[in-house]
């Protein structure tokens, strides 16, 4: 039977009052409110924002990382049948104003100084944004802006209404039905304004019951918040399915103490992007650098075991018994000692969504006994549209269409999806509704892949994306960017990459440093380096770099497809890409066009023949200052294979 997020809110109230709801370390210790004390909460809240204005189909914004009091601020605003929209806390104010006209926002709740300030900002453009309330107080004491206020304040007030409105909450939540708008998502706005993805309290519920019917979740589940919560993925991990299945959410201190808070909470599920876990592998491959000889043996016997037969005992295969037994003593001497250094120690259920993970990447999760597996979904589709069960995780395959979905595959090679999911609307875009979204009910992702004989489904790259190598000896050859980055980012010392070739007759790539993982590799061979645009440009991590992408070009020439996608000529930029340059979204997915433009010198130059090429890049730094960045950057050739034809 279809429900509201409020009424699933109070119906872990009146039956598990005293249980733990949710988490928050503050000042280095853990602070829990129960589903009784939670309800309340909200429900002063919710009357506090009544008080003020808010109206039934009205928005609110709500702006900060994952902390109860914004949670509860969602809850509050859906008991009103109003909207609440979450925005990235690492936007800009100038990137506020576009969602705050669009949706025409009059209320927000926000997290700290920070966040208050980006606002007042933004406000300048949009007057109708007439109040501001925050959650953490330091900074704004002296603050008098009109319309801004602590949610201490809003809670007060709440209290002082519903005492005059007897009744007030229960009538408000009973007249929201499931059919009602519940939240609205921004899209990232890779080649434009970003679009508001309007779903229904029904798609977003369905989506989250039918992932944790797929994976058995319960009540005792812990999960770590620490993803943005403007993002779907992490509002559906720690928000939907938390309300639909009533387990614990955990809201770290600060990004900085994430790696300490997974490791003290130990959940049960967890979900990240590929970048979390390559961070986390990139972290333990440098210690084990700087491990003695003895231990590094010992960790590269018993991990070249693990990946032989782990694996194969995560999908229940059968295994020898003296293959069983020296993991078992690989499990107490590495194995268990590494899951728990991670923090993953405790993990039923691992998921990863969002790009492309790489098969060594993947296989050494699961080949240390941690279940990760992947997942396909978009805002869209409210993220749950194929999931891997769990003897089928594979690293090439996203997993089956879970319950209630179906998919076809267009002429073009294009996914189409049914399921009750589906958003409602692009908020205020009817054009950009029908583009996506069939008379018939089918929804255009806009991906391009196909079924395996197993029924999984294969993503290849985007479908726009897909292009045509023209000329040369690839002539013709299929180019999926995505496929060929995805690939290149699997080194640990590259942390971005940027492919171009569509229409050209050979592939050329940029690349960024991950500086944690050159760095150390620097520092190890005494190399010095005063910065990211002096290590970049050594020739020593330029040969580095060049090792990785010939490694790529020799397992892309191991499928005849994409041969043709091999990397004939690259560079390192002289700075990371950034979100705050325009290079980025707030979800970190490359604006291949915007970079394109930008850099269209360094393209010029590559496809040209140069050895080397002058630049200088405007940048922003963190303070807010603006300055410039420059180098002479070494275009470098890089070996190709020949295509490995597949015997008929």
């Amino acid at each position: 039977m279809s429900s509201t997020f409020p009424r699933l809110l109070l119906e872990h109230a009146r039956q598990r009052p005293d249980a733990d709801a949710i988490r928050e370390k503050e000042y280095g210790i853990w602070q829990t409110r129960s589903w009784r004390r939670l309800a309340d909460e909200v429900a002063r809240m919710a009357a506090g924002l009544a008080a003020a204005g808010l109206q039934r189909g009205q928005h609110l914004v709500v702006v900060g990382d994952n902390r109860p009091r914004l949670t509860m601020a969602m809850l509050a605003a859906q008991c009103l049948g109003a909207i609440p929209v979450p925005l990235y806390q690492d936007a800009t104010g100038a990137e506020y104003v576009f969602p705050l006209n669009n949706a025409e926002v009059g209320f927000a709740v926000v997290e700290d100084q920070e966040q208050v300030d980006k606002l007042l900002e933004a406000r300048e453009q949009c007057p109708q944004l007439a109040r501001i309330w925050y959650d953490d107080p330091r900074g704004l004491r002296k603050y008098d802006e009109p319309g801004l206020a602590s949610i201490d304040t809003l809670m007060a007030e709440g209290e002082a209404w519903a005492a005059r409105h007897a009744g007030f909450f229960d009538r408000a939540v009973e007249a929201v039905q499931p059919g009602d708008v519940a939240a609205m998502f921004f899209t990232s706005g890779t080649t434009g304004n970003p679009k508001g993805v309007v779903h229904t309290h029904r798609s977003l519920i369905d989506r989250a019951q039918a992932g944790a019917k797929f994976d058995r979740l319960t009540a005792a589940e812990e999960v770590l918040a620490y993803l943005p919560p403007a993002w779907i993925g992490q509002n559906i991990f720690s928000y939907a399915q938390w309300l639909a299945c009533g387990y614990v959410v955990n809201c770290p201190e600060s990004a900085a103490t994430v790696t300490i808070d997974l490791k003290e909470i130990g959940p049960t599920y967890y979900f990240a992007p590929p970048r979390v876990f390559e961070g986390l592998l990139t972290s333990v491959t440098i210690r084990m650098e700087d491990a003695g000889a003895l231990k590094k043996n010992l960790f590269k016997t018993f991990m070249d075991h693990a990946r032989r037969v782990g694996p194969d005992l995560m999908d229940g295969k059968p295994v020898g018994f003296m293959d069983r037994l020296k993991y078992r003593l690989g499990d107490l001497c590495i194995y268990g000692p590494l899951r728990n250094t991670l923090g993953l120690s405790r993990v039923r259920v691992a998921y990863t969504a969002g790009e492309a993970i790489g098969p060594d990447l993947f296989t050494f999760y699961r080949s240390i006994g941690i279940n990760l597996k992947q997942l396909y979904g978009s805002t869209e589709t409210a993220v749950f549209v194929c999931l891997q069960p769990d003897h089928e995780a594979r690293a090439d395959t996203v997993g089956v269409p879970c319950d209630g979905v179906e998919i076809r595959l267009a002429e073009s090679g294009e996914i189409m999806i049914k399921s009750p999911g589906l958003l409602k609307e692009y908020y205020k875009n009817p054009k950009a509704t029908e583009e996506v979204l069939t008379k018939d009910g089918w929804y255009h992702s806009g991906d391009a892949g196909f079924i395996d004989a197993t029924g999984h489904l294969k993503i290849i790259d985007r479908a726009k994306d897909v292009g045509r190598i023209r000329g040369g000896v690839h002539d013709g050859a299929m180019f999926a960017p995505k496929y060929v980055e995805n690939k290149l980012k699997f080194y640990p010392f590259i942390k971005e990459a940027v492919a171009f070739g569509d229409g050209r007759d050979r592939v050329c790539a940029f690349i960024n440093l991950d500086m944690e993982a050159a760095g150390n590799w620097a520092e190890r061979r005494n190399l010095p380096y005063a910065g990211y645009t002096d290590l970049a440009g050594k020739p020593e991590v330029l040969e580095l770099m060049r090792e990785c992408v010939e490694k790529t070009n020799a397992d892309l020439a191991q499928d005849e497809m994409l041969a043709g996608s091999q990397i004939h000529r690259f560079l390192v930029l002289h700075k990371e890409l950034d979100a705050d340059d325009g290079e980025m979204t707030r979800t970190r997915k490359v604006k291949r066009g915007a970079i394109a433009d930008k850099y269209r010198v360094l393209i010029d130059a590559m496809y040209g023949g140069r050895s080397e090429q002058f630049i200088e890049t405007a940048v922003k730094f963190e303070d807010g200052r603006s300055g410039s960045v420059s180098a002479t950057l070494k275009i470098i050739d890089a070996k190709t294979f020949p295509a490995v034809r597949r015997a008929a």
